[in-house]
């Protein structure tokens, strides 16, 4: 079998690239690289993909070129965006060609393929917005969206669901729930904090640290994915969207309180007021993944930041020398 990644260097690209290959099959890893956060760490995951995996360097709005490395594939994992819920009030326009032309572009590359069966793409919980009961269940309300970033996930949910409305297309999206663990991404708040407390820089707490979220371990995170691929869709339910999460909203203050911990140093903090972009709070119904697959997420705060931070001592010794 050969499956198409998008987004491979990426956090999530890179541990589902892995898993895929642990279980031999092909994959085929695309990715522009682009420097929103440190490419080092991105060509560090790269190189961690040995036999059986094969990488282009492309963005994924070049269609002719995601035409082109994706022939043959029976499966797409979509997981390229231009990802960050801030960054998107300063460069708007990145989200519209990624997230938006990008979707399309793998949309039309599973719609005109031969080989394609099912695709599976990532959306996120931010679809919820600020209003919706907790836990967030799918079939709470996603019209109300409290960023761009937020606008264009749930835009790329309406836009698969039209391709299998038109052609028939096999589909899963899936709601990540704040993904965290080894080779994470610089830009999120567990890694940031680190760094801060590594740096003796300032860490920004909003509400002193008593918004709440939804961490969920990388690994829970994969088994879903797995359980996903594992379970295609019929011709019952040919488009189908999961809540992907722990089922277990934490605060953010005991985030850090963790990370201080294993990181022996005491961090220094200033508070803010909660962004409007910012949700109180996030939890995930996993109900529904859970009957499709048995998906039970099975990892504490605890045991996942004492691995990050395993692997992230690691990783600054690593960067040192690069």
């Amino acid at each position: 079998m050969k499956v198409l990644v998008t987004g491979a260097a990426g956090f999530v690209g890179y541990h589902i690239s892995e898993a895929l290959l642990a279980r031999g099959i092909e994959v085929v890893g695309v990715d522009n690289l682009n420097p929103y956060y440190d490419v080092s760490l991105k060509q560090a995951r790269l190189r961690r993909l040995g036999k059986g995996f094969s990488f282009h360097q492309l963005d994924i709005t070049d269609h002719e070129a995601v035409r082109r490395v994706g022939e043959g594939a029976e499966v797409i994992l979509h997981v390229a965006a231009q990802a960050g819920v801030r960054y998107s009030l300063k460069n708007p326009f990145a989200y519209a060609a990624s997230n938006l032309t990008g979707h399309l572009s793998i949309l039309e590359l599973a719609r005109h393929s031969k080989s394609v069966k099912h695709l599976i793409y990532a959306s996120s919980s931010s679809v919820y917005g600020t209003g919706s009961t907790l836990p967030y269940a799918e079939s709470e309300r996603a019209d109300q969206p409290s960023s761009l970033y937020a606008a264009t996930k749930r835009a790329d949910e309406l836009m698969s669901a039209s391709y299998t409305h038109l052609f028939g297309l096999k589909q899963t999206g899936l709601r990540f729930f704040t993904v965290y663990g080894p080779w994470g991404r610089p830009d999120m708040a567990y890694f940031g904090f680190a760094e801060a407390i590594m740096t003796g820089k300032p860490i920004t707490l909003y509400e002193n640290g008593t918004l709440k979220r939804d961490f969920t371990y990388i690994d829970d995170i994969i088994a879903g994915i797995l359980g996903v691929f594992d379970c295609p869709p019929n011709d019952n339910q040919p488009h189908r969207v999961f809540n992907i999460g722990n089922h277990r909203a934490e605060y953010v203050r005991d985030l850090l309180e963790l990370l201080e911990r294993y990181l022996g140093v005491q961090a220094q903090t200033v508070n803010l007021p909660r962004p409007e972009a910012d949700p109180v709070e996030t939890c995930a119904d996993v109900s529904a993944l859970h009957r499709l697959c048995g998906y039970v997420p099975s990892t504490r705060l605890d045991e996942g930041i004492s691995r990050f931070v395993e692997w992230y001592r690691d990783w600054r010794f690593q960067r040192a020398t690069l």
